[in-house]
This record gives C-alpha cells, sequence and structure tokens, in this order.
C-alpha cells in the first residue's frame, strides 16, 4: 500500500471571520468538511490555524483594548478554548476526533522538540486524528508581532514532509501590482523561484483581524520550498479551494519547491557536523549498501561518542569505512542498552520505545556509490 499524501492547510483569521469580527461557523465547517473529504482521497491533512486572538474577542464581547502584545496575549488565552471546542464540535459532526497542538518556532529549534513535535503529529494521524496546531500566541512576542502561522504551517510541513501546503487567506494569491489599487493587476499562476523581485510583488498587503500578510505568505512558502514541498497561496472563499488544490487544479499561485524532499533531508545529514559514530555488523552493512534498509538494534555493534536523540551520526561498517550519515532515534545511552536486541526487546530494556529503529530509512543519507535510503 503506498503511503499517503500527507498536506498541511494554513487558516488566516480572514478566512475563519470570512471579513467580519466573528467566527464564521458555516465558512469553518466547509472547510472542516473537504478536510475530512480528503480521506476519500487517501490524504491525511493537519491543519494550523489563525483565529485565537478573534475568538477572544467575541467570547469577551469585542472589548475595546489597547494593541499591546499583553492584550493581544490576553486575547489568545480566552479564545484558543473556544477555537478548539469549535473544531472538536464541527469536526464531531463527520464524527472525526481533533487533537490540539501548541506550538512555537522555539519548539522546533532543538532536536529534541523536534523529534517530539514529529512524532506526536505522527502518532495523531495513524490514530487518524486530525491536529489542529496553533501557534502559542499566550507566550509568543515575536510571533504575534509578525503573524508567524505562515511560517509556523511551513515548519510543520518540514516536521511531516508534507507533499503540499495549503495557504488559505482572503486574496486569489499572489499578482503582479495591487489588485486593490489596480485594475489590471493580473494573477500569477506559477513562481519558479521566489526572489527579491517576488517579495517586492507582495507590497504591504495585510489582512484586518491577522497579523501576518503576503510577505509571511512568500516567507512560507519560500521555507517550504527549500525542503522540498509545494505551497499554493489561495482563496478561503472558492468552494472546494482546499479539494480543488488537492486534485492538482490551477487555483491560486503555486510555488514550486527548489528541490525534492528527499533530497533536501540527505543535504541536511550530509551537512551535519555528526555527534557520534554507530558501528554495525556485516549483515546491517550489507542491507545498508543493497537496500538503502533502515537500521534495526539488532545490527548495532557498537556506539562511540555521546549525543541525545535526533543527533547526526557516521555509520561505520565492520572494517570501519563510513557508509553514510543517519539521524538516530534514540540517544548514545539508549544505543548502548540496545545493542544486539530484536526490536521487539525495546521496551524490554527501556521501558518505552521511540520505534523499532535506531535510524531509519528516511533520515538517511549515503555517501556517493552506495544506493540512496529510498531504494530497494
Amino acid at each position: 500500500m503506498s503511503p499517503k499524501r500527507q498536506i498541511v492547510i494554513k487558516l488566516g483569521t480572514s478566512v475563519l471571520t470570512g471579513g467580519t469580527r466573528r467566527l464564521d461557523r458555516r465558512r469553518m465547517l466547509e472547510i472542516v468538511h473537504q478536510t475530512v473529504r480528503l480521506r476519500e482521497r487517501e490524504m491525511q491533512a493537519v491543519i494550523v490555524s489563525s483565529g485565537a486572538i478573534a475568538a477572544g474577542r467575541e467570547l469577551l464581547g469585542y472589548p475595546t483594548l489597547n494593541r499591546t502584545v499583553s492584550a493581544k496575549q490576553m486575547l489568545a488565552a480566552v479564545g484558543q478554548g473556544r477555537l478548539i471546542q469549535l473544531y472538536a464540535e464541527l469536526f464531531g459532526i463527520f464524527e472525526v476526533k481533533v487533537g490540539q497542538v501548541l506550538l512555537t518556532r522555539g519548539d522546533l529549534a532543538n532536536r529534541t522538540g523536534y523529534l517530539n513535535a514529529r512524532d506526536t503529529l505522527r502518532s495523531l494521524l495513524d490514530q487518524g486524528i486530525v491536529p489542529i496546531i496553533n501557534e502559542n500566541d499566550t507566550i509568543a512576542t515575536e510571533e504575534i508581532r509578525v503573524g508567524d502561522n505562515d511560517n509556523l504551517s511551513a515548519l510543520v510541513a518540514n516536521l511531516i514532509d508534507a507533499d503540499t501546503l495549503i495557504l488559505l487567506t482572503d486574496q486569489l494569491g499572489l499578482y503582479d501590482a495591487d489588485p486593490r489599487t489596480n485594475a489590471g493587476a493580473q494573477l500569477i499562476h506559477v513562481v519558479e523561484r521566489i526572489d527579491d523581485k517576488v517579495f517586492a510583488l507582495a507590497g504591504g498587503t495585510s489582512s484586518g483581524l491577522g497579523t501576518g500578510g503576503m510577505i509571511t505568505k512568500l516567507q512560507a512558502a519560500q521555507l517550504a520550498g527549500r525542503s522540498g514541498t509545494t505551497t499554493v497561496i489561495a482563496s478561503g472563499a472558492i468552494p472546494d479551494v482546499i479539494l480543488e488544490v488537492a486534485a492538482g487544479k490551477p487555483l491560486g499561485t503555486t510555488f514550486l519547491p527548489q528541490i525534492t524532499r528527499r533530497e533536501s533531508r540527505k543535504r541536511w545529514l550530509l551537512s551535519e557536523k555528526p555527534g557520534g559514530f554507530v558501528s554495525v555488523d556485516r549483515g546491517a552493512a550489507e542491507r545498508l549498501r543493497k537496500r538503502g534498509a533502515s537500521l534495526l538494534p539488532v545490527g548495532v555493534k557498537s556506539v562511540k561518542g555521546n549525543f541525545e536523540r535526533g543527533a547526526p551520526v557516521h555509520l561505520l561498517d565492520p572494517e570501519g569505512v563510513a557508509l553514510g550519515v543517519g539521524m538516530t532515534t534514540y540517544s548514545s545511552a539508549e544505543i548502548k542498552q540496545l545493542i544486539g536486541a530484536k526490536s521487539a526487546q525495546i521496551i524490554e530494556r527501556l521501558g518505552y520505545t521511540y520505534g523499532d529503529e535506531v535510524i531509519h530509512r528516511d533520515n538517511l543519507a549515503l555517501f556517493e556509490g552506495i544506493p540512496d535510503a529510498s531504494e530497494g
């Protein structure tokens, strides 16, 4: 069975409110229904949602507040619970459960946080639960001022190796001029490379209740493209926009990736300074060379160096020849306890498990002359 395509959907405040002061329940239901229907196409969706501040305003009766960061954080704290409750109610209509995940860029800045977030999202998706991600507005400061849910959605796309990032907004896409002031402005359908000229086209366009604009969406598209993800900026008001984009229909503006996801991961691994060395036996070395297989604990002979889970390490065959670089699922101390063990014995030895592999094939970059980890 082929793996399911994974899509990250970013919903801006303007999409959730429909340009009003309150959350538009009917529009949100339409988005939820489309997200559920993606399952019929063997696709998994992660939603990165703005709207906590708008929900807080609505819940408090639209108070008159100053525009300080602390006031926005207060509104986000009040609105966050209401927002996820509404998502749970709407998805519940289709008997689908949701899981709330609050993240900031800092949560993904270190390998442990990155791996924990990735494992959580994968577990939710594996159980058929739709992750609803929001930036943790109640403690973030810079993100609130910049509108970082756009960039956060790109980081999430990288986190789960998403095929497509869909940024839904109140604009049809990127234009060659500001459509609000230039009646002759033309929608740009495809952008092959995001450079200074493309950023110049974004101007300073922004929406009312949200904190982001077209520039942050271009930043997100650029970030996602560097990791091999295609990004589409489109209007959330278009009927079945999510389903149409997922089907490859030419809606909005499509930003093509600069590299495949596989090559992006390989380049990143090969550029990292190794945190240690893991030596493998002949059987494991053969499986790595010929099939690019995952490294299981039974094939590990020794570990050198002290490193945390998620660290890049060099893999060595029995003669000490480097096979490649891999990102470990376990720390050096944990791997030492697992040497020679069968995967079924991991819980017995550690009392817990992060997975069957010491290094998964998706987190493995073999040196030139050795088959790529995706082959075989």
